[in-house]
């Protein structure tokens, strides 16, 4: 039987800890418990929840806010939620097909993401080993193509599986058609709202190839020994543990703004002033300049207004240092994005998703 929650909190479900709530709340364990929701969400009553539903859900879809939720590692609450926050969970992790090169594994969407990572080492398989100690759930990864140290979520990914809200009907939409970018998707566009993802289908290396040329990878794996699929993860673990807040201690949703993508010109603009900065050629033919650098370079790090601060080791992480409110976050954030625009001519873009 399915059951709704009233005024919900989510301050457990939002790495900011935020102490916001939910008007309504549920959770969704299985495809069926998903169908059986929105097939009968017109439909509910005292008879099956604990509050009337009945004049509040009627044309549910077009009338009521509803919010698809995992463990709020890229959210912002700026108040709280007047809709239903809906929870999938579903489990599992399944080898579902193997050669003597790759080994392809099924994921349930309510799986912690580093607890998959974690199994995929354990299991011998690379590809995500980068990806480490990164918080969330699968089926939110592919969302926001999340990507670290020179690895994207796309590079693995084969499929994405869930449910189409409107129809019901089940969908497998592969890689090429996710319409992955940087930090993007085709969920989080011109699908968002409109589905819910169940399972994310990999395709992971049984002869691994590492990726060390990024960052100070290749010189924590020294400090360890041998190169292996252990060691690479431990070594992600210890340098995002150095460099990173750690959600459970200050709040904060991981990297606030995304990397800029500028012209050739704009970028020879910046390095013939500032010698040392990185500035990495991309795909597309353009070049992405770190938002930290740019941030740091206006005087932003470790900057503390009230409980609302930039964090003091990675200027690209804005924090949450106690009773910080959502509002007090993204007047921060604006702040620092004029004076980016101000200084450099650069438009920084969040990455968190407000709400």
């Amino acid at each position: 039987m399915l059951k709704f929650l009233e005024n919900y909190p989510l301050k457990n479900l939002n790495t900011y800890g935020f102490d916001v709530k939910a008007k309504y709340f549920i959770r969704l364990s299985n495809i069926e418990e998903i169908k059986e929701f929105f097939k009968r969400r017109q439909e509910y009553g005292d008879r099956n929840t604990e509050i009337n539903l009945r004049s509040q859900v009627s044309g549910f879809l077009s009338h009521v806010n509803f919010l698809i939720l995992g463990n709020g590692s890229n959210l912002l609450f700026t108040d709280d939620f007047d809709g239903i926050v809906i929870r999938p969970e579903i489990q599992g992790i399944e080898i579902t097909n193997e050669n003597s090169e790759y080994s392809y594994v099924k994921c349930g969407a309510g799986v912690e993401w580093d607890k998959f990572v974690e199994w995929t080492v354990k299991n011998g398989l690379g590809g995500l080993e980068n990806l480490s100690h990164i918080p969330g759930t699968v089926g939110a990864a592919p969302v926001q193509n999340i990507g670290a140290y020179g690895v994207e979520v796309k590079d693995c990914l084969v499929s994405v599986e869930g449910l189409q809200l409107e129809d019901r009907t089940l969908f497998n939409i592969s890689n090429i058609n996710c319409e992955f970018g940087y930090r993007t998707s085709i969920f989080k566009n011109s699908l968002k709202g409109k589905v819910i993802i169940t399972h994310v289908n990999f395709k992971l290396n049984k002869r691994p190839v590492f990726k060390l040329n990024y960052g100070s990878i290749a010189s924590e794996i020294t400090k360890l020994g041998i190169v292996n699929l252990s060691n690479i993860r431990q070594a992600i673990i210890n340098i995002r543990s150095e460099k990173l807040p750690d959600p459970s201690i200050t709040g904060n949703a991981g990297s606030f703004f995304k990397n800029p993508v500028i012209s050739k010109t704009k970028a020879l603009q910046i390095k013939e002033k500032y010698p040392d900065v990185q500035i990495f050629f991309t795909e597309e033919g353009k070049y992405k300049i770190p938002a930290a650098f740019l941030i740091e370079k206006c005087g932003w790090k470790g900057f503390r207004e009230g409980d609302a601060g930039v964090h003091a080791k990675q200027p690209l992480v804005l924090v949450n240092f106690g009773n910080a409110t959502g509002k007090e976050i993204i007047g921060l954030a604006k702040k620092i994005q004029q004076s980016i625009k101000d200084a450099f001519g650069i438009d920084l873009e969040m990455e968190v998703n407000v709400v």
